[in-house]
């Protein structure tokens, strides 16, 4: 027989089964909160994880996740600037990075990106060790890594391109290097 509680009381939404993925982020500038933000619009984890050497940004971009995900149906999210919070990923995102100097080439930047990686990597394989990443490498098998290739790139150029010649911004492809349109050099 049920209390008086229970017949007062029920769910009038039937509950949803959320879906079990891990997936992480390591970097949390706006490329990394434009990917947790995107991740959990679209519902695709049942946990987010956030990682970065920055400990204040990092908590406060984690609270703001949190707080926004009662709009959303994200059961968990997590963040630290140990790897441990990565433990069981799906999939990792990387997008840390280091910062060009004025007048910097991209390929000087290679070798700091090299060393974030090998720094970055170890530890998320250490916890995860069946993921696939969200970067280049050419370490892992073709199927566990998903690179973003020029995408930013041809972005910053076709939108520009397009609005000045008015075509269609699909008709224009972009590259990556010194040469690319940066938003700096945006305003045709």
């Amino acid at each position: 027989m049920d209390t008086v509680k229970d017949q007062l009381i029920h769910n009038l939404l039937k509950e949803e089964q959320i879906p079990q993925n891990k997936i992480t982020v390591v970097g949390v500038g706006a490329l990394g909160m434009a990917c947790a933000i995107g991740i959990l619009m679209k519902d695709l984890v049942g946990e987010l994880a956030l990682v970065d050497v920055m400990e204040d940004k990092l908590k406060g971009e984690m609270m703001d996740l949190q707080h926004g995900s009662l709009f959303l149906r994200t059961p968990k999210i997590v963040s630290g600037k140990d790897y441990t919070v990565t433990v069981n990923s799906k999939l990792v995102i990387i997008t840390a990075e280091a910062h060009e100097q004025e007048g910097e080439s991209h390929l000087n930047l290679v070798q700091c990106h090299v060393n974030i990686f090998k720094l970055i990597i170890p530890n998320v394989v250490k916890y995860s060790s069946n993921c696939k990443f969200g970067l280049e490498d050419n370490g892992f098998p073709k199927n566990h890594v998903i690179g973003s290739g020029c995408n930013l790139d041809s972005a910053q150029f076709r939108y520009p391109m397009g609005e000045r010649l008015g075509v269609h911004i699909l008709s224009f492809l972009g590259e990556h290097g010194d040469s690319s349109l940066t938003r700096e050099s945006s305003s045709l």
